[in-house]
């Protein structure tokens, strides 16, 4: 585990221009409910919420440790918020549901990816971007689809390398791409 800050691509915001819904100032909200009914309908709200919010600000990666501190688990004007093992019970919801909507990215689960589109719907977006662009038959790097101005403005711009090749995996499988390597500067080659 690393304990180096992670970069702002990776993270969401402590500032927010996010609308959130009505439920959000709610304040048995930020209490997990005791009936099994209403306790899988609120996580279900959770995700849904979670996965819009990282959606809007574009981003793939909760750090466990800091996630209480952030506006999307609490509300100042209520004084309440998600205490760690409520916001750890509704990742693992996530990470259960089918498909799932989270993934931890290790065993400790004190960091997960937030997918707010499933890899197959992240590798159809890659695939179209390839298509329109021209870029079959082309080596790009990890970092070229990751960071480079040839992908500015694409909504996977910054997800974690480990995320983006899970995605790969998908285009792989269905024999659309090979990838060479196994770090950064690994190439993938599109079909």
């Amino acid at each position: 585990m690393s304990t180096s800050p992670l970069p702002p691509t990776d993270t969401i915001a402590t500032t927010d221009s996010f609308t959130y819904p009505p439920h959000h100032s709610f304040p048995p909200f930020y209490t997990l409910q005791p009936n099994q009914a209403t306790l899988t309908r609120q996580l279900s709200l959770w995700s849904s919420l979670i996965r819009s919010h990282f959606s809007h600000h574009r981003t793939f990666k909760l750090p466990l440790s800091s996630a209480p501190t952030l506006p999307l688990f609490s509300n100042a004007k209520l004084n309440r918020s998600l205490d760690p093992l409520a916001i750890r019970q509704i990742l693992d919801f996530m990470a259960t549901s089918t498909p799932p909507t989270a993934s931890y990215t290790s065993s400790d689960k004190t960091v997960a990816w937030i997918w707010w589109r499933t890899p197959s719907e992240w590798a159809d977006k890659i695939a179209s971007w390839v298509e329109e662009t021209g870029q079959k038959g082309v080596v790009l790097t990890i970092y070229e689809l990751r960071e480079s101005d040839a992908v500015q403005g694409q909504e996977w711009v910054g997800m974690d390398e480990d995320m983006l090749r899970k995605v790969l995996d998908v285009l792989v499988k269905k024999g659309r791409c090979q990838v060479f390597g196994q770090v950064d500067g690994s190439g993938v080659k599109f079909f």
